[in-house]
């Protein structure tokens, strides 16, 4: 990430908004004290300010909302059978579907926090906008109950495969809604192939920066699987430290397509092109957020991560006997990594 052209920047609204939002997230309850401390460790508000620098006050005020969405949504499927995450697949899309209707008592709170999440928002982004979330939103949640066949049956996809799978597991497109919320771009421009591509390449660099520095803590859980380094080691049948190397190739080959195909959008007049300006800066943003995010925050390297990242040296940590446990949805706990 050297090269990228898109410096860090931190959102001015990220103490302000930053606090309401997780005092909303903190009167869902969602998970028990234990938990729930060591999630507001990783401060995903910061993730948000990083990613969304550009953003007013109440776009911001979305964008941390849907990260909070993002992250909730990971700690309860990454627990449950294919069966149980289609059930909390089905409880959130009648919840995006019916914003305003109550939910069901009993329920799982993924339907309240879903409902919640879009009733706001939907009050501050423009119509198209609001098309393209579902689109997104339907595609990820789909890939979710995927990755969850998957560990159910201990797959371990090949790289084409995988990435197929990846690209909406990872939940960027999505997380491209906060940038497009003010815009009012048309489907035949938003979908055009030329502005695809340029959403693919920066999907691409978001799941190598992710999956590289997740490695750790889905090893030791025995989650890793689901994860490029994973994945490359036993296609290609090399080290660990080769698969890096892979991923980093593979990443600066990405960042080349990126500025290839910038440089090469169509025009569609000055208002337009200004809009479609703003989105792909909102997406080149959202990869030097996440990776300066990783780092900075405690989810991945807990208190070391500006070390790790200067270093480049990362502890392996053995593995975590899981056998016997349970995971309810009211205990879900979020695996930090202390060293």
């Amino acid at each position: 990430m050297t090269a990228w052209p898109w410096p860090r920047r931190v959102s001015p609204h990220l103490e302000k908004v930053g606090k309401e939002a997780t005092e909303w997230l903190h009167s869902l309850a969602p998970f028990n004290p234990k938990s729930l401390a060591a999630f507001n460790k990783c401060n995903f508000c910061l993730l948000a300010a990083l990613s969304y620098p550009q953003l007013d006050e109440s776009h911001f005020r979305t964008a941390c909302d849907l990260i909070f969405f993002f992250f909730v949504v990971d700690e309860y499927t990454d627990v449950g059978s294919a069966p149980v995450v289609q059930e909390l697949v089905n409880v959130m899309m009648n919840a995006f579907e019916h914003p305003h209707e109550p939910r069901p008592e009993g329920e799982s709170i993924l339907g309240e926090l879903s409902r919640q999440f879009w009733a706001r928002a939907i009050k501050i982004i423009t119509p198209e906008a609001q098309r393209h979330f579902m689109d997104s939103v339907t595609q990820y949640l789909k890939s979710v109950v995927t990755q969850a066949a998957d560990r159910d049956a201990n797959v371990c996809r090949n790289i084409h495969e995988y990435l197929l799978v990846r690209r909406e597991t990872v939940g960027v497109r999505v997380a491209f809604t906060p940038a497009e919320a003010p815009l009012s771009i048309p489907d035949d421009i938003f979908f055009h192939p030329s502005l695809q591509a340029l959403s693919d390449c920066v999907i691409e660099l978001v799941i190598i920066d992710n999956d590289i520095v997740s490695y750790n803590r889905e090893q030791t859980t025995g989650d890793e699987n689901h994860n490029l380094i994973t994945v490359v080691r036993r296609e290609l049948g090399c080290s660990l430290d080769d698969a890096f190397v892979w991923a980093a190739r593979y990443h600066a080959e990405i960042q080349e397509r990126f500025h290839s195909r910038m440089g090469s959008l169509p025009s569609w007049g000055p208002r337009m092109d200004d809009e479609v300006k703003q989105y792909v800066e909102g997406m080149a943003y959202w990869v030097r957020g996440n990776h300066a995010w990783s780092y900075e925050g405690q989810r991945y390297f807990g208190s070391r991560g500006v070390e790790i990242q200067k270093t480049r040296k990362v502890p392996l940590l053995d593995k975590v006997d899981k056998s016997g446990s349970t995971a309810k949805e009211q205990e879900v706990m979020v695996d930090v990594m202390y060293f």
